[in-house]
């Protein structure tokens, strides 16, 4: 807030925007105090204060598109579903990862989350996610729940999601994290992806965020006839593919390879 003579200018601004509305009042001086106390308040109110990693995320965004650009190749598209990209610009990323890594959060690169796991890429995060070509009252299974970084980037474009977790010291943190956020359209679950979630099911889209060996064939039975599965397949000391699984109309699977990845291991009793 500034003032200058009988006028007040109020600046709003909206986290991870870098522009704000100028609004103007003109007042008699003796309301000036008042108005500065009651605009203190309000500019003090959780939630209205400048995101800190606004600009940070921003930037993070940036490269997602140009990484995006450079493998249109693989990708076979310019760009990303415009509501993956406002999805990786709101999701706070580095609330769902160690404290010590903050300063790191928003680099486009994976980093480590303990237990021997990591937070994916942004961008492998972000094209994963565009390639379940969901809506928004799709219901997605999660296999391998992590941080929870991409459980809350699915939250933001579709209707439910229920993701999955073997170790189970990450999926307490990751459901007490995304609780936190406010999240309430996810349902975490301690258990051994493999087999799915088959209470749940069917899937209108699944993602596997470990590397299988093969494609698990209790995930191909539980998504749904038109659905979308992504998963990366590979050993861990060999080149992995990140693979589209596609299941028509009449439940036909098909099976496209999309780019090269490294992922950690899909680990259970499988």
């Amino acid at each position: 807030m500034q003032s200058a003579g009988n006028t007040l200018c109020f600046y709003q601004t909206v986290p991870g925007l870098h522009t704000g509305r100028a609004y103007t009042m003109y007042l008699r001086p003796a309301l000036k105090p008042f108005i500065a106390c009651l605009a203190s308040l309000v500019i003090a109110a959780p939630g209205l204060a400048d995101d800190p990693y606004g600009d940070a995320r921003m930037t993070m965004v940036k490269e997602i598109e140009d990484d995006v650009r450079r493998t249109s190749l693989y990708l076979d598209r310019e760009s990303l579903d415009p509501r993956v990209m406002d999805a990786m610009a709101a999701v706070p990323r580095h609330r769902l990862i160690p404290d010590d890594m903050r300063d790191s959060a928003y680099e486009n690169r994976p980093l480590p989350i303990g237990h021997g796991q990591t937070i994916s890429q942004p961008y492998i995060v972000a094209v994963m996610t565009d390639l379940l070509k969901t809506t928004p009252s799709s219901r997605v299974l999660e296999v391998g729940t992590g941080s929870g970084y991409q459980a809350a980037i699915l939250a933001e474009v579709v209707e439910k999601v229920y993701t999955i977790e073997i170790i189970e010291p990450l999926g307490e943190l990751a459901r007490e994290n995304l609780a936190a956020l406010g999240y309430r359209n996810i349902e975490v679950r301690i258990g051994d992806g493999y087999y799915g979630w088959k209470e749940q099911a069917p899937f209108d889209a699944i993602i596997v965020t470990a590397a299988a060996s093969h494609i698990p064939p209790h995930l191909i039975e539980q998504l749904a006839s038109g659905g979308h599965m992504i998963i990366p397949v590979g050993s861990r000391f060999m080149v992995q593919q990140l693979v589209l699984v596609e299941k028509d109309d009449e439940g036909q699977v098909t099976t496209r390879q999309i780019l090269p990845v490294r992922f950690v291991p899909l680990t259970g009793s499988h």
